[in-house]
C-alpha cells in the first residue's frame, strides 16, 4: 500500500463515527483518482472491513452479471459458498446475517456502477439498511463513488435515504503542502519551479502524484506519463470517458473541450454547442462541477456581497486541460508506439498556475492573515463593461465582511517579474468599481521570483511565492 498523505480532517470526522451509539451511513464522493478508496482503507485498517466494488461501465455487463460478481465477493469476504445471486434482497440479507454484532465496516465502492443496471438496487439497499444493517449500533456502511451528480440525485436527494445519512464527505485535491511530500527525501533538492511544471499537469490528484519519480526531471516524468502509450496519463482520459460518457453521449466532451481553452460564460457555451438554451446543458455543467472537473466562478455585487447571474465556468482540472491541448493531438502517433518529448506548452502555464492557487485558497487566507470566518466571498471576478464603467477581469478577488478587498494577481512567468506588473495591476484596480468605504489591497502570487524594483515599490500589500505555498502546512 502506498504512503498515505494528508486527509487529516476527513479521517478525523470518520473516526468520530466510531463513538456514535447508532449505526452510521456515510457517503464519500470525488473525481476519479482523488483517493476515496485509499482514505477508506486508511480508516478501516483497525476494523473488520467488508468491501464490495461495482463492475465498470460495459455494455456486456448485465444486472445478472453484476449480482454474480457481488455474490463472489460476498463469498470471499464471508468465507462461505453457495450464495444465491438471483435477487439483491437475498444477497443483502445474507450480508446482513453476518454483520449483526461487533464493530464492522461495510464498503460499497463505486455504488453508481452497482446500481445503474438494476433500478431496484437502491430501494432494496434502503430496505436492507432499515431491517438488517442499522440494528448493529457499531456498524458503519460507506457508499462511495466518483459520479457525484448521480449520487446527489439518487442517494442524497432520494426520499428513501432521507434522514438516514450520517455523514457526507466530498474529497477535493490535496493542498500543495501535501503534494510536496510526494517528492520524498528529494524534496529539498528540487526547485519549486520544477515541481510546478509537474503539478501544472497532475494538480493535487493523489494517484497521479504517486507516479512522480523524483530521480528524473519533470520533463522526463511528463514524457513517460503522458507521451508514451504505457503512461498512466496517456490512458487516463479514456478511463474517464468510459465512465463519464456512458449514458450522456458527447455533450460532456464538447463542454470540456471548449473550457480547455479558457473560462466562459454560459451563453458562450451554448453558442459553442450550437444549441438553444436548455436546462440539460446546465445539468451537465452541474454534474461536471460535482465531480470536480469544472468550477463555476460566481461574480457578485461588491456593495452587498450578493451573487449575480454573471458566472464564468472554468476547467479546474489541470490534467484534462493538458490532455485536450497537448496529448490528444498526438494520440495516434503515440498509439503506434512513438515516445514523444513534451511540446512547448508554456501558453497554458498561466491557466494551470491559476488553478493551483484557486484550489489552495486556505493558504492564501493564511498568508494574508484573513480569518476564515471573515471571508464574505471570493472568486475570480468579472466586471462587465457598461456605459458608466470599464470592464475588467481579476484573477482572484477576496472580499471580507469588513469591507476589505484583496485584489490578487496570479502571475506565471519563467523569469523574475519586472516592475511593469504594477501598471498592469493598477489598471484593473482603477477599473474596479467599488462603493464608498471599501479598502483595496493588491496581492501578487508568483512562481519564479520578482525583481527588486517590485518589492521596493511597496505597491503590493503582500507578495506570495509559490515555494512558500509548497512548504507551509496550514492546519
Amino acid at each position: 500500500m502506498s504512503t498515505f498523505y494528508g486527509r487529516e480532517r476527513e479521517l478525523s470526522v470518520l473516526k468520530e463515527r466510531l463513538d456514535s451509539r447508532v449505526a452510521s451511513l456515510v457517503v464519500i464522493t470525488g473525481r476519479r483518482r482523488i483517493g476515496k478508496t485509499r482514505l477508506i482503507e486508511e480508516f478501516g485498517k483497525p476494523l473488520k472491513t467488508l468491501t464490495f466494488t461495482g463492475l465498470p461501465p460495459d455494455d456486456k455487463v448485465t444486472a445478472e452479471i453484476e449480482r454474480d460478481h457481488f455474490a463472489r465477493e460476498l463469498q470471499r469476504e464471508l468465507g462461505i459458498r453457495g450464495i444465491s445471486s438471483d435477487d439483491w434482497d437475498d444477497l443483502l440479507w445474507q450480508l446482513g446475517q453476518h454483520v449483526q454484532q461487533g464493530r464492522v465496516l461495510i464498503v460499497f465502492d463505486e455504488i453508481n456502477w452497482m446500481s445503474t443496471r438494476d433500478p431496484s438496487f437502491l430501494g432494496k439497499l434502503k430496505t436492507a439498511w432499515d431491517t438488517h444493517f442499522k440494528k448493529n449500533p457499531k456498524l458503519i456502511l460507506i457508499l462511495s463513488g466518483s459520479m457525484s451528480g448521480w449520487i446527489e440525485k439518487n442517494i442524497l436527494r432520494n426520499t428513501g435515504f432521507f434522514g438516514r445519512i450520517s455523514l457526507e464527505i466530498i474529497l477535493d485535491e490535496l493542498p500543495l503542502f501535501e503534494c510536496n511530500r510526494f517528492w520524498g527525501n528529494q524534496t529539498g533538492r528540487i526547485s519549486p519551479y520544477e515541481k510546478f511544471k509537474l503539478l501544472a499537469i497532475t494538480g493535487g490528484i493523489p494517484r497521479y502524484l504517486e507516479e512522480i519519480n523524483p530521480k528524473i526531471s519533470s520533463e522526463e516524468n511528463i514524457r513517460q506519463l503522458c507521451f508514451r502509450k504505457e503512461g498512466l496519463l496517456f490512458r487516463e482520459y479514456d478511463r474517464i470517458c468510459t465512465e463519464l460518457f456512458a449514458k450522456k453521449g458527447k455533450t460532456y466532451l464538447n463542454i470540456l473541450t471548449f473550457l480547455s481553452k479558457g473560462s466562459a460564460l454560459l451563453s458562450d457555451i451554448y453558442k459553442y454547442l450550437e444549441i438553444t438554451k436548455t436546462g440539460a446543458v446546465s445539468e451537465y455543467l452541474e454534474d461536471l462541477e460535482r465531480i470536480g472537473y469544472v468550477a463555476r466562478d460566481n461574480t457578485w455585487h461588491i456593495k452587498d456581497g450578493k451573487v449575480s447571474p454573471n458566472s464564468l465556468y472554468r476547467l479546474k482540472d489541470n490534467y484534462l486541460r493538458f490532455y485536450f491541448r497537448y496529448i490528444a493531438p498526438h494520440k495516434n502517433t503515440i498509439e503506434r508506439g512513438a515516445t514523444l518529448s513534451p511540446p512547448n506548452w508554456s501558453s497554458i502555464l498561466g491557466l494551470q498556475f491559476e488553478n493551483l492557487v484557486l484550489n489552495n485558497r486556505k493558504s492564501i487566507y493564511h498568508f494574508l492573515q484573513i480569518p476564515l470566518e471573515d471571508v464574505l466571498i471570493d472568486n475570480p471576478y468579472l466586471q462587465s463593461k457598461t456605459s458608466s464603467r470599464s470592464g475588467c477581469q481579476i484573477d482572484y478577488l477576496i472580499q471580507s465582511k469588513f469591507q476589505n478587498l484583496y485584489i490578487c494577481e496570479i502571475k506565471f512567468q519563467k523569469d523574475p517579474i519586472k516592475k511593469n506588473i504594477i501598471s498592469e495591476v493598477d489598471k484593473k484596480v482603477n477599473a474596479l468599481k467599488t462603493p464608498r468605504g471599501f479598502s483595496k489591497r493588491t496581492v501578487l502570487i508568483h512562481v519564479n521570483g520578482v525583481d527588486e524594483s517590485v518589492e521596493e515599490s511597496n505597491y503590493f500589500a503582500k507578495i506570495i511565492d509559490f515555494g512558500t505555498l509548497l512548504t507551509t502546512h496550514i492546519p
